[in-house]
């Protein structure tokens, strides 16, 4: 992340240097891991679907963890951003165009709305931090 990260010399691991970054961490392990959790669900319904839930999982884990090393750079803020933007999308093809998507046996999915509100927040700080960052 260039000059905003703060390091150890020779270290591979560089932490943000703004609250800003350890809420877009703390966000992308939840809906990494709530996708990783969902896999159990998603597998009852079709093994592409569930594929797709472990791929989304650890695609959030994984920049998580980038974010949280020295190889990251601003642009990748963007692709943040727009992986959490295709994220919440494809919810809809799924689930309906709606407010239903959020619904299930007439209730509210609170984990779909966890994931849902946390991919978003995701989309607004990658985007904050994108603006805010310098090369």
């Amino acid at each position: 992340m260039g000059t905003n990260h703060t390091t150890e010399s020779n270290s591979i691991i560089q932490w943000p240097s703004e609250p800003v970054g350890y809420v877009a961490i703390l966000l992308a392990f939840i809906t990494g891991i709530i996708h990783l959790v969902a896999t159990t669900r998603a597998i009852e319904m079709s093994v592409v679907l569930a594929v797709l839930f472990v791929l989304n999982g650890l695609g959030f884990l994984g920049g998580a963890a980038l974010y949280s090393t020295r190889f990251w750079r601003r642009s990748f803020f963007l692709a943040a951003a727009v992986y959490s933007l295709v994220t919440i999308l494809a919810l809809f093809p799924f689930q309906g165009w709606g407010v239903e998507a959020f619904y299930m046996n007439g209730t509210i999915n609170p984990i779909v709305t966890i994931t849902k509100v946390a991919e978003a927040f995701l989309v607004i700080l990658s985007v904050y931090l994108y603006i805010s960052t310098s090369d």
